[in-house]
């Protein structure tokens, strides 16, 4: 397991912007991908970006695709989470995961535990 430490989250008005960060604590993870969920009330959690530490390959939920970006900082061992342009379905619980490459998120993931982003209309 991999502690994971989310912060950044908030309330924001539509079309604004936010930065969540993901620090992982110990060593260095450079062969495990990277990845944010999210979870809305009465929904089941869903996947939102993942980005391959060793090669920089990054996937995003269609729904995201060209106002977030995964990014990281292998320095500091930290991934994030820019979001633009937030629309009111973008509120949710956002959870930071780690799994080593090769593996799947549901067997050999680890979660944090979580931060809320609320997008007002």
């Amino acid at each position: 397991q991999v502690p994971l430490v989310e912060s950044g989250g908030g309330l924001v008005q539509a079309g604004g912007s936010l930065r969540l960060s993901c620090a992982a604590s110990g060593r260095t993870f450079s062969s495990y991908v990277m990845g944010w969920f999210r979870q809305a009330p009465g929904k089941e959690r869903e996947f939102v970006a993942s980005i391959n530490r060793s090669g920089g390959s990054t996937w995003y939920l269609d729904s995201v695709k060209g106002r977030f970006t995964i990014s990281t900082d292998n320095a500091k061992n930290t991934v994030y989470l820019q979001m633009n342009s937030l629309k009111p379905e973008d509120t949710a619980v956002y959870y930071c995961a780690a799994r080593p490459q090769g593996s799947s998120w549901l067997n050999e993931g680890s979660w944090g535990q979580g931060t809320q982003v609320t997008v007002s209309s």
